[in-house]
């Protein structure tokens, strides 16, 4: 798969390398001549161009691309990228960066953009994360939100505690994908009964998630 990566800061050379390392082809854009740091990725193809220029991207031979990523400090360049990325050039996956989340709401499909990344709201949700029992954390949504990852840690007076998974009656548009049961990872099989402290890991439509915080937990009934 090749990849380009617009923005060479610490984000961009650390996606690269990553993407690298899985056996993937990539290009990393900076119109910064000090962030061409060409030792720093070895592997990487580098190019020092204004990624929100046309003439640049097709000089990058964007179309033979399988997915571009914006990955700048800038939210406007991103959303630039990512729309020449997708009307000029048919790139099939495009990933930005969302820095500031008063932004957020603008890196959707109007603007070329696949899927959007916001570090804060990751980061708000880890927390959240680590902290909540009997709340559903949205993790991260797929395809402009048309169904997201989210998880519950299961308190101990969950009305499903001791049920198994093929007896409760899930709502229709989710999916258990996985149960984190201490150290070890479980698939969701269906004589499994669950157990206070679970972690449950859900792909579910936004609709639906109230109706599945009030089937897992008691204080949401």
């Amino acid at each position: 798969m090749r990849v380009a990566i617009a923005g060479a800061g610490n984000v961009g050379r650390s996606i690269a390398s990553e993407l690298l390392a899985n056996g993937h082809d990539v290009l990393l854009i900076d119109k910064e001549t000090k962030a061409i740091k060409a030792a720093s990725v070895p592997e990487a193809e580098w190019l020092l161009a204004d990624a929100c220029e046309l003439s640049m991207l097709e000089e990058a031979a964007l179309d033979r691309c399988n997915v571009v990523i914006a990955a700048t400090g800038d939210d406007k360049v991103n959303l630039v990228v990512s729309l020449l990325a997708k009307t000029e050039f048919g790139v099939p996956r495009v990933v930005a960066r969302v820095n500031h989340p008063r932004n957020e709401w603008m890196f959707n499909e109007s603007w070329g953009v696949d899927v959007s990344v916001s570090t804060p709201r990751i980061m708000s949700a880890l927390v959240e994360e680590a902290v909540s029992v009997g709340d559903l954390v949205r993790l991260f949504s797929f395809r402009q939100g048309e169904a997201n990852l989210v998880e519950l840690t299961l308190p101990v007076d969950s009305p499903i505690v001791g049920t198994a998974v093929a007896d409760v009656a899930w709502p229709i548009d989710t999916s258990l994908v996985s149960i984190i049961r201490g150290k070890h990872v479980h698939s969701p099989m269906p004589d499994l009964p669950l157990e206070s402290g679970d972690e449950l890991l859900f792909v579910a439509a936004p609709e639906r998630e109230k109706q599945l915080e009030q089937l897992l937990s008691p204080h949401e009934a």
